[in-house]
């Protein structure tokens, strides 16, 4: 494939590609500013840390000095935790961080509060207990995630097994994590054979020939990149929100035929830049199984080679398929793939999985899904957690909801471990508000430096507060609708996917989306701005006012206000004047004949009301001039 033309006129660069360059491979000038005296690290070195799995943060509650610390991300693909790990970080979590664990949106674990002084004890822990944090940030591969229901079904076995190799491939080759972090020692797990060779391979001009790092060569990619396996109908993992998602096709035996691949999908924007924006993957067309190494190879070297690295906000590879169009896309990617792309294969409907509760896994042993509020693990939860995970021996797994599966239960352990959990507050699913289920929300404050405003701080009592609204408008409580929160508008916990999406826009105020669907296959859209956080009932009462009222039968919350159109509902949000005072418990209708109705209605017109409204006000006048007429 022809390779961009660099034109003699230096192409101006975002700083952080000069500082890829100029670190020796993501090595230098970290591997000295982590043994220096200041709390901090420098400004090159922040921006390396990333590809190492950290993020430098300070505490945005305390005013003054900054009081500097680092946030670790691990790498699990798929979300697969073995004991000894899990162990592990609930360990440093208690000496070497802020007491929690958070379980985050792709699958891996977040350990916030690591002192700089802390770092190299940590990192080597983690690597020399199963871990790794290598590439759970910065701009490479990012974790790739996978159905985390360990189903021992063909089916999500290969879905899994899938997403192993697809890390392998293209996890960073030059060694500069363990150089960093273990002095050089070697880590490396043994790779299948496929997956070396699939690497290795440059007979489409994939790879840098003599470099330390075949497909990333010194600069990487332009920005993150994120890819998501999984089975038919199983939409656990948010596929199209992902850089490529990756779907399994099977035959009728469950056995793997080869798969479906979306790309171009991706959250992040910027407030007020309508340039940025969301925006979901497209079919780019089907793979024979033995070829999905290479074709995830040849999208990536697209990108590499293709993608900008002079805007950041532009970088992502959703903007070069947004400027360059499917069509052209699929060209330059089958230039690196030595081959055309087949039809995309037909798929059933997707379906959200939440894999809470007791299920069987399909080889006699049971699991666990467990809802854990916003994926943070800390107090009695995680005291119990860490006994229950040591007692038994299991083996966890990360959700892409934030929530945590306990695997290889064996069935006359399910009483004793159900009734420690739920004294810890660990719930079966149908104990749990329905809208807590499937909502999420960011870390945000106090320690992200991204937040404009809360997200997992404020989620709790926004979703009591929704909840309130439902019961004010008549809602059951098997209701729910897919919330999501983020503090800011990059959108980690995927908030423009929701039916109703909250995105931190300045001090306690929300931008809100509206419109995705229970399955994750809708993209939001912008409904108001600037909302603050104690006027949230003015929007919410309205809309599901009138979901309750107008909707059809079983439609969604999202599907009810993409079909009304948001002019509609800016109207209805607009004129709320409170509920009307339901009269099926008094039964009083006040209606016999038409013409009486119409008269009415005439009148209540005039005074911007439904006839019903002005009824009732004038019934209630009527009552309590007769009562105060008694009363003298």
């Amino acid at each position: 494939p022809l390779k961009p033309e660099t034109s003699t006129a230096e192409t101006k660069r975002s700083k952080v590609e000069i500082f890829k360059e100029q670190s020796n491979f993501i090595r230098y000038p970290l591997n000295e500013e982590i043994y220096t005296e200041t709390p901090n690290i420098n400004e090159a070195s922040t921006q390396l840390i990333k590809f190492h799995g950290s993020y430098q943060q300070y505490n945005r509650d305390e005013r003054g000095t900054r009081s500097y610390s680092f946030m670790l991300r691990t790498k699990n693909p798929g979300g697969k935790v073995p004991n000894q790990l899990y162990l592990t970080m609930d360990d440093l979590a208690d000496q070497f961080g802020i007491g929690t664990l958070r379980l985050t949106t792709r699958q891996t674990f977040q350990l916030h509060g690591v002192l700089k002084k802390d770092l190299k004890t940590v990192m080597s822990t983690i690597i020399r207990n199963m871990g790794s944090t290598l590439g759970a940030c910065g701009d490479l591969n990012r974790n790739v995630l996978a159905p985390a229901a360990p189903f021992m079904t063909k089916e999500y076995k290969f879905a899994q097994e899938t997403a192993e190799n697809i890390a392998a491939l293209l996890t960073p080759q030059s060694g500069f994590y363990y150089d960093v972090w273990v002095d050089g020692e070697k880590f490396m797990t043994s790779e299948p054979p496929e997956v070396v060779k699939a690497r290795n391979d440059n007979s489409h001009g994939t790879n840098f020939p003599d470099s330390p790092e075949p497909i990333y060569g010194t600069q990487f990619l332009p920005r993150k990149f994120k890819i998501a396996v999984t089975v038919p109908t199983d939409n656990s993992v948010d596929i199209l929100t992902n850089d490529i998602g990756v779907v399994a096709v099977f035959d009728e035996n469950g056995e793997p035929q080869g798969f479906n691949i979306y790309v171009g999908g991706g959250m992040g924007r910027t407030h007020r830049q309508e340039t940025t924006f969301p925006r979901l993957g497209e079919p780019l067309g089907y793979v024979p199984k033995g070829d999905i190494l290479y074709a995830i190879k040849a999208i990536v070297a697209t990108q590499r080679d293709h993608g900008r690295r002079d805007d950041r906000k532009y970088s992502r590879m959703k903007y070069l398929i947004s400027s360059w169009g499917i069509e052209k896309f699929r060209n330059v990617v089958e230039q690196y793939y030595g081959k055309k792309f087949e039809p995309f294969h037909e798929l059933p409907e997707w379906e959200f999985k939440s894999y809470l509760g007791w299920h069987e896994q399909g080889d006699g042993a049971l699991f666990c899904g467990l809802h854990v509020d916003n994926g943070r693990i800390g107090g009695k939860m995680k005291k119990t957690l860490r006994e229950v995970i040591e007692k038994y021996n299991l083996n966890v797994r990360i959700t892409p909801n934030q929530n945590l599966i306990l695997c290889d239960i064996r069935s006359a352990w399910r009483r004793p471990i159900t009734t420690v959990l739920a004294q810890a507050g660990l719930l079966h699913p149908r104990y749990v508000d329905p809208l807590n289920l499937t909502a999420m929300a960011c870390p945000a404050f106090p320690l992200c430096p991204l937040a404009i405003t809360e997200a997992e701080r404020g989620i709790p009592d926004i979703l009591k507060r929704v909840r309130a609204v439902f019961e004010k408008v008549g809602l059951k409580y098997s209701e729910s609708i897919v919330i999501r929160v983020t503090g800011c508008p990059n959108g980690c916990a995927r908030p423009y996917m929701a039916e109703l999406g909250l995105v931190g826009d300045g001090p306690n105020s929300y931008q809100i989306w509206l419109g995705g669907t229970p399955n994750q296959t809708q993209l939001a859209r912008t409904f108001m701005n600037k909302v603050k956080v104690q006027d949230l009932e003015k929007v919410f009462e309205p809309l599901f006012y009138y979901w309750k009222r107008k909707r059809q039968p079983k439609e969604s919350f999202g599907d009810f206000t993409t079909r009304m159109g948001f002019e509609k509902l800016h109207e209805l949000v607009d004129k709320w004047e409170g509920p009307v005072q339901s009269p099926v418990r008094y039964n009083l209708k006040p209606f016999a004949d038409k013409e009486t109705y119409e008269a009415m209605e005439e009148l209540a017109k005039l005074q911007n009301k439904s006839p019903h409204q002005l009824a009732m006000e004038v019934i209630r006048n009527f009552v309590a001039a007769q009562q105060n007429g008694k009363s003298e």
